[in-house]
């Protein structure tokens, strides 16, 4: 083991250790200090109360019976007003929240700000240590990228990273073949959290067939498994949640919601920004029967692409990870994602790694592409990128305005197709049926 390699875990605790001090003097100083974490605390309270939290009015009570105040900041009165982040939250998310909901806020928001550093720290951990085999200076250099970026996740208690690093810690045990019971429940979790997240990885491991389909629909009874008691509970309390949750969906994503992917969205002027495609094309033609079926084509085609390459050859155990970094990127084009869903490309690390191990061009390129998309989702280059296009004025009706526009404020879409198209291009020139030993062997 080298320098690097021993040193590899300090810096992990490092850049993640900053990121949370300084996650923590945002609340301090915020009046939206961990908003994510108050929508389903507080509607887990509402539920254990009898109370249904897909109503606005009942969550608010629950929230201010606790002392709580809606912030002056419009934007996000707005939110708590229109139930947006509060109401979004599937029954299982509340169900597993609900442990910390039975403890007073002090104590329940530390734990969930341990719980969101240790997730973190886990997921880096594996994904450097396998990468590290390969390529442990360019990996670590990587990975501490994604780690000092977490101040909005921190700031803000997201629920998302949960899911994304639970799927990352599964991805790992699937292929390294080493705690699988673990990474089944891993899995199965972060599914029932957030399955836009984890969804396609997941289907990754069924189209892979042999051990990994079995791994996968082990998971999928697990996630069963911990949906229907969730689902009884919240249909008992509140039999209409499903139209409940529908609607607040809909005012999420109306002209000018916090989920419009549109120029005249809230997100404009937020760092934690919306990065699916939609938020470019917009730009250009800001109807939502142009911009999403656009989205779904260029994304849905790719992804597409990708899963038929994978059913007719499967590929081997390390073409894998290059598939699962092509997934970890396009994934968040087609459908809605914000900027902390982008901490799933911690995955494309092992596979930039052993390109880089490689030498040549392609290396080079994973590691720009890698470092490049890392770096164009990441907390404080967005916030960079906010404050300058604000100073500018700039005028975004024109085209040079739209490009400006989208080079500041919209990188992320753009650098996210690139590499995941990259990494899709390296898996479907590399992947070969007769090297499949890894996938088509059943066990």
């Amino acid at each position: 083991m080298n320098r690097m390699q021993r040193s590899g875990p300090f810096w992990l605790v490092v850049c993640c250790g900053i990121s949370l001090l300084w996650g923590i003097s945002v609340q301090r100083s915020s009046q939206s200090a961990m908003s994510d974490f108050k929508a389903v605390y507080y509607g887990a309270r509402c539920l254990i109360q009898h109370g249904d939290p897909y109503n606005v009015n009942e969550w608010l009570r629950e929230y201010r019976a606790d002392g709580g105040q809606l912030p002056s900041d419009p934007t996000m009165s707005w939110q708590f007003h229109r139930a947006v982040p509060v109401f979004i939250n599937l029954p299982t998310t509340l169900l597993l929240i609900s442990p910390l909901a039975m403890l007073a806020w002090g104590p329940a928001h530390i734990i969930w700000m341990f719980l969101l550093a240790g997730g973190l720290l886990l997921a880096a951990f594996l994904m450097w240590k396998l990468a590290g085999n390969y390529a442990p200076g360019v990996s670590l250099f990587l990975i501490c990228l994604v780690l000092i970026n977490c101040e909005l996740i921190f700031s803000s208690g997201r629920s998302a990273v949960i899911a994304i690093c639970l799927c990352v810690v599964a991805a790992w045990c699937f292929l390294q073949e080493r705690f699988v019971p673990a990474g089944i429940l891993c899995m199965a979790v972060s599914l029932v959290i957030k399955p836009h997240d984890a969804g396609l990885v997941w289907l990754f491991f069924v189209l892979l067939g042999g051990v990994y389909r079995k791994r996968a629909l082990q998971t999928l009874l697990f996630t069963v498994i911990l949906s229907i008691p969730a689902v009884l509970w919240v249909s008992q309390v509140s039999p209409h949640w499903i139209e409940e949750w529908h609607s607040n969906l809909a005012a999420s994503s109306a002209r000018g919601g916090l989920g419009d992917p549109g120029p005249t969205s809230l997100n404009m002027s937020k760092p934690d920004k919306i990065i699916d495609l939609q938020t470019v094309i917009s730009l250009f033609r800001d109807e939502p029967s142009f911009y999403n079926p656009t989205s779904y084509l260029i994304g849905g085609a790719l992804l597409l692409l990708g899963a038929f390459h994978t059913l007719r050859f499967g590929c081997s155990q390390k073409n894998a990870w290059i598939a699962l970094a092509a997934i970890a990127a396009l994934s968040m084009l087609p459908i809605y994602h914000r900027q902390y869903d982008a901490k799933m490309l911690l995955l494309t690390v092992p596979a930039c790694a052993m390109l880089w191990s490689e030498g040549g061009f392609i290396g080079r390129f994973a590691f720009a592409f890698n470092a490049a998309g890392i770096i164009l989702t990441g907390d404080i280059p967005l916030e960079i990128l906010t404050n300058i296009y604000n100073n500018l004025h700039l005028n975004s009706t024109g085209y040079y305005g739209k490009i400006l526009t989208v080079l500041l404020m919209r990188p992320a879409p753009v650098i996210l197709l690139m590499l995941g198209t990259f990494y899709l291009w390296v898996y479907l020139r590399r992947a070969l049926p007769e090297s499949a030993s890894v996938t088509k062997v059943a066990k």
